[in-house]
């Protein structure tokens, strides 16, 4: 069953909100060497998932990734019961493959598939 991995937060400006919640509530950030500007979040040990941080653009939006076995096969079953496609499927490389989706009340979300072999 697909369930929540990972949440992102989008700033206008990184550094005031990521001193807002390491100071408020402890979390660790360590800043991806990927191909943006994108800040991992570990908000502690125990029951709970990590997320995400990035600069603010005209597309980004918080939203949460769902972990999945099979991205092909839950795309075709999220389509059919009536989401849209917003991203193709992608690597992230070294992570898995992702792909963004839109529910029928506009609600964004993604899912992920771990495959450290994606390229």
């Amino acid at each position: 069953m697909p369930r929540p991995v990972h949440f992102e937060i989008s700033a206008e400006n990184p550094e005031e909100l990521i001193e807002f919640y390491s100071k408020t509530f402890g979390w660790k950030f360590e800043k991806w060497e990927g191909p943006m500007e994108y800040w991992m979040i570990s908000t502690g040990e125990g029951p709970g998932i990590d997320g995400g941080l990035s600069k603010r653009g005209p597309e980004t939006q918080d939203f949460n990734t769902l972990g999945v076995e099979d991205l092909d096969a839950e795309t075709e079953k999220v389509v059919a019961g009536g989401a849209t496609m917003i991203m193709p499927k992608m690597a992230i490389p070294g992570i898995g493959w992702f792909a963004a989706f839109q529910d029928a009340e506009g609600n964004k979300f993604g899912m992920m598939q771990s495959d450290m072999e994606a390229k």
